[in-house]
């Protein structure tokens, strides 16, 4: 078993000046593979200028930085990729306009045929998900993590788990075969600072692993 990594995802709001320093005390904290920009409800010039600002912090970091539901704009930013679900670009139409170089990652949710199809149409990483409940994205699907299980024996695509995970909750799907672990809320809301939060994750992942 390949060693699991944390995946940053962005809260869906924020302000890209207070927010830099949140974001480089977490990157410093401890081994991050892949921070995620995932604003809501914003127009293209304020996602813009987040990536201005924030991408510049995980490249001096060697973290990837990756585009949430818009590959146009994750190619025009100069960003490492972008992740799509269900309702964004489909997944050949993502993998024909970010091209061959530029990562792409796609929601699965509790789909095994979603995931098949996502893996054969050009992804580079799936998704499950989620979880557990999430405080930061109400969602109906409840992913078992015996997907991760399948999927890791199965197919060699790396396999990302999302939804309500936390330091306590996650050596379940550490053990289950995720390759990555998603969070937000386990980082961004942690009550001694987004750096406690990526040493804790980063703890308990450890912890799973032994």
């Amino acid at each position: 078993m390949t060693d699991c990594q944390l995946y940053l995802i962005t809260p869906e709001s924020l302000d890209p000046a207070t927010f830099a320093p949140r974001l480089a005390a977490a990157l410093d904290a401890g081994p991050v593979a892949a921070v995620q920009l995932r604003l809501k409800n914003v127009d293209d010039d304020t996602i813009r200028r987040a990536v201005d600002v924030l991408q510049p912090i995980t490249h001096a970091r060697d973290v990837a930085f990756i585009m949430n539901d818009r590959p146009d704009l994750a190619v025009s930013c100069g960003c490492d990729g972008a992740h799509v679900g269900m309702d964004d670009t489909d997944v050949a139409t993502a993998r024909r306009i970010l091209g061959d170089n530029l990562q792409l990652g796609v929601s699965c949710y509790d789909s095994r045929d979603m995931a098949l199809r996502a893996g054969e149409t050009g992804a580079d990483y799936v998704a499950f998900g989620a979880f557990f409940p999430s405080p930061s994205k109400e969602t109906e699907v409840r992913a078992d993590p015996a997907l991760l299980t399948w999927w890791s024996s199965m197919i060699e695509l790396p396999v990302v788990a999302i939804g309500g995970i936390t330091p306590d909750n996650c050596g379940t799907l550490v053990r289950a075969g995720a390759d990555f672990l998603s969070v937000i809320s386990a980082v961004w809301s942690h009550p001694d600072g987004p750096g406690a939060g990526v040493k804790a994750m980063n703890a308990a992942i450890a912890a799973a692993e032994e």
